[in-house]
């Protein structure tokens, strides 16, 4: 169509002539005909008349953006369909499903007697998912303050619970435990319109037992915290758990817990539950049993306190296990506390109440206590001197009431000394003079000396925690001349080791330890680990290189301190006792520990015994009378027969 002709119909139409309209459509359908007939050539020619309109560069970028829409099209939806198929065929699957946690019943605590020492209670926890938590924070914080008011929960607890637990988005949330019913069923028909919520079935931890002293025994429960979950997610555990926090129920966490189950249920796009799709049961948590006697534990945590009144003394301990296996029977440590208190969850003024309280009821003492040994030590150091060759059976030195070292006099306890004394007699009436030489030496006399001293004693297992099965457990201490040097910038004197040698300076140990020592004693020789729990196979312990000599010699002079020296009391026990008195002293001027350890019958003995009543004065006012009431119970409810360590069938 020339140029002119183009301008004529666009003038035809602009002035809306009719003879116009007609002939513009006759042009175009002229133009129609023309190009439908025209070749390929044609067209193109055509094209490139578009392309005056549309320039070359335009034309180019539209078709690169146009070749690039497509491409990347077709590479999400290969990548959604292809590559991606199984990540998002599990998230369609996770919206479909929806998966609760079923937690197992947690084991039982026995006594040996098979005493019941723990309960689980039904009880109710309402819990929090974030993850259905809804976006709006607005809304979200109406929820909170509903959930406020419903549960007594403050509305800044949430925003600790999202800042605990924000890893675990999809888990349930403690945000109350321990719900009575009533208050249950009604927050169980409100959790229904509160996204993010659900009240769960749980039990509580309830300890029934009025033996108090047991609670450091058994320990107790708590909720597994944020904390916690860094390291115990991948064992399993879930914010809504409880695990064990000291105690058995620490030490036998793994036991006691069981296994989870699950219930997998479909549901559609609000959450709502529309049938069961799988269901895994629950394993239950085994049951443990202890070799602990209640019964006696509640006669010396009696007696003690009896002890207690007579001596104006308010803690200490009593240790008593089998000398051939390491079962202990009693394991007591006063002042103790309610450890109901804490698997409840216990109130901040409460725990702050026993913080401060200057008797640390929450310190096991007879396992982490460490405290001066005083003469109970002197047994040991007889056994490394008779061992070493320093003394026989027979030496003797005269005792007068001390040794004097140039400005320096290390007394006897006897005013005017003991006499004549050898190993048995040293023993038996706790004569320092004896002690002081055999230790560290005398005029022409050569002592142990430090070094060989702490070597014996660490093979009795002072200075290293005994490896009982309850945690918290300490070490005790040995000195050496190294450690003074560096500690106290001191160097080591032939003092040091006087004062070593009878269990004064800066020896320490735990009741525990005094206990396993006295037991290698008791059954010559045999390297036993205390334990609570009792287990199929005894522990029936290891023989170590001791000297049998020896030992029989020491346990003699243990025997004549209850025939004729500082135990006479216990002759009154139905049964031969050994033993051996302490009193240390403490850094607390005109304050004495007092101490008896000792092990029974004399013959075959089936229990050994340490005795510690802190400032409880003289050892013969205190430790020894509690001794006596203890063994003596032991023997009229055990009368003659061998006592074993593993429990009863229940």
């Amino acid at each position: 169509m020339s140029k002119k002709r183009r301008s004529s119909s666009l003038f035809v139409l602009q002035t809306g002539d009719a003879r116009g309209h007609l002939q513009a459509r006759h042009e175009m359908e002229d133009l129609e005909y023309a190009i439908s007939n025209q070749p390929f050539d044609g067209v193109l020619s055509n094209t490139r008349k578009l392309g005056s309109v549309i320039s070359p560069k335009n034309l180019r970028i539209a078709m690169i953006l146009f070749f690039l829409t497509v491409l990347i099209f077709f590479g999400r939806a290969f990548g959604l369909q292809i590559m991606e198929n199984g990540h998002y065929r599990a998230l369609a699957e996770a919206n479909r499903y929806q998966t609760n946690r079923v937690t197992p019943q947690r084991g039982m605590i026995f006594d040996r007697n098979g005493n019941v020492l723990t309960q689980n209670i039904p009880s109710f926890t309402l819990t929090m998912t974030i993850a259905k938590l809804p976006r709006e924070e607005k809304e979200r914080r109406a929820i909170f303050a509903r959930v406020s008011a419903l549960t007594g929960v403050q509305p800044t607890d949430f925003d600790l619970l999202l800042t605990d637990f924000s890893k675990g988005q999809t888990e349930p949330i403690p945000v109350k435990r321990h719900i009575p019913f009533e208050p249950a069923m009604r927050l169980a028909i409100e959790a229904k319109q509160l996204p993010g919520f659900d009240l769960e079935t749980s039990s509580l931890r309830r300890y029934p037992n009025t033996i108090t002293s047991l609670s450091h025994v058994l320990g107790y429960t708590g909720k597994v915290t944020g904390t916690d979950l860094e390291t115990l997610y991948d064992q399993g555990y879930r914010p809504i758990d409880s695990i064990g926090k000291t105690g058995v129920e620490l030490s036998a966490e793994k036991l006691l817990r069981g296994k989870p189950g699950e219930v997998v249920y479909e549901v559609d796009s609000r959450g709502k539950e529309l049938s069961v799709v799988s269901k895994t049961e629950p394993v239950p948590g085994l049951d443990v049993v202890l070799t602990i006697d209640t019964e006696f534990q509640r006669y010396i945590e009696e007696q003690m306190k009896e002890t207690f009144k007579k001596t104006g003394a308010s803690r200490g301990s009593v240790v008593a296990l089998n000398p051939q296996t390491g079962g202990v029977y009693a394991l007591v440590s006063l002042p103790a506390y309610d450890n109901n208190q804490f698997a409840q969850g216990i109130e901040t003024d409460s725990y702050n109440q026993l913080l401060s309280d200057p008797d640390q009821p929450l310190f096991f003492r007879a396992l982490a206590g460490q405290f001066p040994s005083g003469s109970t030590f002197k047994p040991f150091v007889s056994y490394a001197a008779l061992a070493e060759g320093v003394i026989s059976e027979h030496t003797s030195f005269l005792s007068t009431g001390g040794l004097r070292v140039n400005e320096w006099f290390f007394p006897d306890w006897k005013a005017g000394g003991h006499g004549v004394t050898d190993v048995r007699k040293a023993i038996a009436e706790s004569v320092n003079t004896f002690f002081y030489i055999i230790g560290g030496g005398f005029d022409k006399a050569v002592g142990l000396g430090v070094d060989r001293i702490t070597d014996y004693a660490a093979r009795f297992g002072f200075g290293q925690d005994t490896g009982i099965d309850l945690p918290g457990e300490a070490d005790g201490f040995l000195p050496s001349k190294e450690w003074k040097e560096r500690v106290k910038g001191e160097r080591w004197y032939v003092g040091d080791t006087y004062h070593l040698a009878i269990g004064q300076g800066d020896f320490l140990a735990t009741p525990i330890q005094m206990a396993r020592a006295t037991a290698i004693i008791a059954n010559d020789g045999k390297m036993i680990t205390p334990h609570v729990m009792a287990s199929e196979t005894k522990d029936q312990g290891s023989v170590k290189e001791f000297n049998a000599s020896a030992l029989t010699i020491v346990k003699q002079g243990m025997r004549q301190a209850v025939t004729q020296g500082s135990s006479r009391s216990l002759q009154s026990v139905p049964v031969a006792v050994a033993g051996k008195t302490g009193t240390a002293q403490t850094p607390t001027p005109d304050r004495l520990h007092s101490w008896f350890t000792g092990f029974a019958p004399y013959t075959n003995p089936e229990i050994a015994i340490v005795v510690l009543i802190e400032d409880g004065g003289e050892s013969t006012d205190a430790a020894v009378p509690l001794a006596r009431e203890v063994l003596t119970w032991w023997f009229q409810q055990n009368p003659t027969k061998k006592v074993d360590d593993q429990p009863k069938s229940r």
